[in-house]
């Protein structure tokens, strides 16, 4: 049976007053910024499934199934071993400039891609890529957590994850459109450059937030009383890195290789493959961001958090196993409503997943580390998902196959959170050192 009421060493609310981005509407604009970052990265990160759905390129670097699914899991091959590091680095050195930083490398790598003219370099491009997007979730919660209460968690939480749903929602149909009217170097070029403007608000907006050698002090003693073995050794921890991979195998295969089935066995336009991104990814968007409100209502109301959200996020994981009953369908139409559909319902999870597994349950002293842990399996769903669908394609001869694994990890990840989100399985605080 669940807690009444959650620790209070986990519950502990945020100091709003530590920070002048904390004042005000201030903290509710750069939530906005960091989803407007968020939809500049997975554009980003989004738009080779584009390239790889379209034949021109697929023939001009004579790429297999495998090697396309090779190409689209090379931006998490980076993207994975930096989760701890950059964890570790938001955490001491704050958001800001860390972020910038990791921004501009990502846009540069991003638009050189439109120059490669090997396979290899198209790879070392996506690896770079995938390095300097690492930082955008450890930065993005650290930033949130330390600015918003529990009963503010959720909606903040939905506001930027529209932007990591917007982004592939347009990255896919604005990356088809840009070939269909230039050319994929072209794309390529443009999606990187352009998102370098976003660097004047957030460098304008977002206070120098490197804690103090006392403020740093400070918090390497709080760190003292969560050491790794006790976050190692929580199942909340592990039922999180579950739930993640779950959930982000799902995503990452709409991501990089469902355009691919629509024009490949649907025999759908790149035109209109590109629109059943925008609809899937924005409906999953939608439906986050009312989730997470729908959810902070109830718990101010005296809901019991760890609750609430854990109904939220079986009940996205239920209607995303639909996905299945699309890949059933005889018609294209069929393909399309119970995809977008599944996709969208998914968005139950996402907002209150988040919330609960890197705010709710976690204390505030880890939330960076722990977020780069749980980041890992994010990031290695991202690695698995393209690589295996692509053999499963390969040996297969169709997209079955990958969609029932689909299914499988659906009704993994729904029972992992039933079972080990529990708030007395969360990381426990140790006492303070003495002195």
């Amino acid at each position: 049976m669940l807690m009444a009421t959650v620790q209070t060493s986990v519950m502990e609310k945020p100091n709003l007053s530590d920070n002048a981005d904390a004042t005000g509407n201030r903290r509710w604009i750069i939530v906005g910024l960091l989803s407007v970052g968020a939809v500049i990265a997975f554009c980003s990160r989004t738009n080779i499934s584009a390239a790889l759905a379209y034949k021109p390129f697929v023939e001009h670097f004579q790429l297999s199934n495998i090697d396309r699914g090779l190409l689209n899991s090379a931006f998490f091959w980076s993207y994975m071993l930096l989760q701890i590091p950059t964890g570790w680095i938001v955490d001491r050195y704050g958001v800001k400039i860390p972020y910038a930083i990791s921004f501009v490398v990502w846009c540069l790598a991003s638009a050189a891609t439109g120059l490669t003219r090997s396979v290899s370099e198209l790879a070392t491009l996506r690896v770079i890529t995938g390095a300097g997007e690492a930082i955008v979730t450890p930065a993005s919660f650290r930033w949130m957590r330390q600015h918003f209460t529990e009963n503010q968690s959720g909606l903040a939480v939905g506001v930027y994850m529209l932007g990591t749903k917007i982004g592939p929602a347009i990255g896919a149909p604005l990356a088809a459109w840009l070939i269909t009217l230039y050319d994929w170097h072209l794309m390529f070029l443009i999606v990187g450059l352009a998102g370098l403007v976003w660097l004047i608000p957030w460098l304008l907006m977002v206070k120098n937030d490197r804690p103090t050698a006392r403020a740093l002090g400070a918090e390497k003693t709080q760190a003292a009383t969560l050491p790794i073995r006790n976050i190692m050794s929580s199942p909340v921890v592990w039922g999180s890195i579950i739930i993640n991979f779950c959930y982000n195998y799902f995503v990452f295969y709409c991501m990089t290789w469902m355009p691919a089935y629509f024009v490949e066995q649907r025999h759908v336009s790149l035109t209109k493959m590109g629109l059943f991104s925008f609809f899937s990814f924005a409906g999953i968007a939608i439906v986050a961001l009312l989730a997470g409100l729908a959810a902070d209502m109830i718990i101010k109301r005296g809901g019991n958090a760890v609750f609430v959200r854990k109904a939220f996020v079986i009940g996205g994981f239920a209607i995303a196993c639909t996905e299945i009953i699309g890949v059933q369908s005889s018609s294209v139409q069929g393909a399309l409503f119970w995809a977008i559909v599944s996709l969208s319902g998914l968005g139950l999870t996402t907002a209150n997943s988040l919330a609960l597994c890197r705010m709710t349950l976690i204390p505030k002293q880890a939330v960076g580390l722990v977020t780069g842990i749980q980041n890992v399996s994010t990031s290695l769903a991202g690695i698995v998902g393209p690589i295996l669908s692509g053999w499963l394609l390969e040996v297969s001869g169709g997209y079955q196959a990958p969609m029932l694994v689909i299914f499988a990890f659906l009704l993994l990840g729904g029972v992992s959170c039933a079972v080990l989100l529990r708030p007395e399985w969360s990381p426990k605080v140790s006492p303070a050192p003495a002195g």
